[in-house]
């Protein structure tokens, strides 16, 4: 089996603790912040924690209509995200899951660093063009920047 990934970090000016409470709301705040990405984001087996399986159904910026995620980790004394797409057209036909691993670092100065991992696990050899991993990794900033800056615009959500 062949993988590609992307990763990225991004430096933030709010605490550790603040970023993951926000982005544990991201199925209720993406939609909100992004709707040409995110159309909604629906809760189809379990509580939301780990375990639970969410269904996305993307917008009109986005190249696929839909995909399943089950959330692998949710761990808040260490800030970890880990969650797998399993079924869609977001896999493209030819990627078995695509899994996300996000991990929020506290910064000396009271901030935080996001940083997340996707890995693209292709059931053969071929893989996601470049074109589609720069479109991906480019709506994974602007989703955070828009969740971040909604949250400083509203700081009850964090």
């Amino acid at each position: 089996m062949t993988t590609a990934s992307i990763e990225f970090e991004i430096p933030s000016k709010f605490p550790a603790e603040s970023v993951f409470k926000v982005f544990k709301n991201f199925p209720d705040l993406a939609p909100k912040v992004n709707p040409q990405v995110f159309k909604s984001i629906e809760l189809v087996e379990g509580d939301g924690g780990v375990g639970s399986i969410r269904l996305f159904t993307f917008g009109d910026a986005v190249p696929f209509t839909s995909g399943k995620f089950k959330h692998d980790v949710i761990d808040a004394s260490t800030f970890t995200f880990n969650f797998t797409f399993f079924e869609g057209d977001c896999l493209m036909g030819i990627l078995d899951s695509i899994n996300h691993h996000v991990k929020i670092v506290p910064s000396a100065n009271g901030g935080c660093v996001f940083k997340q991992t996707v890995i693209y696990n292709c059931k053969g050899d071929e893989k996601p063009s470049a074109e589609v991993l720069k479109l991906e990794k480019e709506l994974y900033l602007k989703t955070y920047n828009a969740i971040e800056a909604y949250a400083a615009a509203h700081p009850e959500v964090a």
